[in-house]
């Protein structure tokens, strides 16, 4: 009975209350990011629009380890990747400003599409590499004061659970730019909403910023290395349901 109400609520209320906040922070960020620019208007409507989000969908946060981020170092994020939820849970409660890499196919989004472009998130087309490649190194650009870049370097969602293997762009990144790489993980949001479904669950997520992680070096065993000790970092919590594989 408690699950069929909760079906009824997401369709007839959740969804038509975040259509409408969708719309709203839309407008604020098209009208803000002119005068105030991406970080501050992010602020402002972005990080309001995932909290308003997890909020009505009866998600609570619990946030570990925030004492491991300078929030005026520039960083290369790596997350684990297991639902869309996990997007408002990273911009709701990692208190950091940054910018996403995203698939292409994003972009063609109505109203999200559009605001990410104006924020400046990094769209990159997986298809080309050349231009995939193209996108990192102008995002490069944007990464001084305290602005990170994100990756899910997994590279799609786990529908499994288990940490998929890693590509290797975040870490490259991280050792041309002298960055650390900040590993966070997510724990929670797969029973939230599964991949390929659309009925949510109310529920509690656990995110676990781990302490930053150097590239020692200038060639491809540092970049091993620095991903190998990132990937571990991720899977060290979650009690197994998160497994190396």
């Amino acid at each position: 009975m408690v699950n069929a109400l909760f079906f009824i609520y997401s369709w007839f209320i959740f969804v038509p209350l975040m259509l409408l906040a969708t719309v709203v922070a839309g407008a604020v960020c098209l009208c803000l990011v002119p005068f105030l620019g991406p970080r501050r208007v992010a602020r402002l409507s972005a990080v309001p629009w995932a909290r308003l989000g997890l909020l009505l969908s009866g998600v609570q946060v619990r946030v570990h380890g925030l004492e491991n981020v300078d929030p005026s170092r520039s960083y290369v994020i790596v997350a684990n990747h297991l639902s869309q939820y996990d997007i408002w849970v990273l911009y709701g409660h990692l208190e950091q400003d940054f910018r996403w890499v995203m698939k292409q196919e994003l972009r063609r989004v109505p109203v999200i599409g559009v605001c990410c472009a104006l924020l400046g998130h990094v769209f990159i087309d997986r298809r080309d590499r050349a231009s995939a490649l193209a996108s990192l190194e102008q995002a490069k650009q944007r990464l001084t004061g305290g602005t990170s870049i994100l990756f899910f370097p997994e590279g799609t969602r786990s529908r499994s659970g288990e940490l998929r293997p890693f590509k290797k762009g975040a870490f490259r990144m991280a050792q041309d730019l002298d960055l650390p790489i900040l590993p966070v993980t997510i724990i929670g949001t797969r029973e939230i909403l599964p991949a390929d479904s659309l009925r949510m669950h109310p529920g509690t997520v656990d995110l676990t910023v781990h302490a930053p992680v150097a590239v020692t070096g200038k060639d491809d065993a540092a970049v091993e290395d620095a991903m190998a000790r990132s990937r571990a970092a991720i899977a060290s919590v979650g009690e197994g349901y998160l497994e190396l594989t």
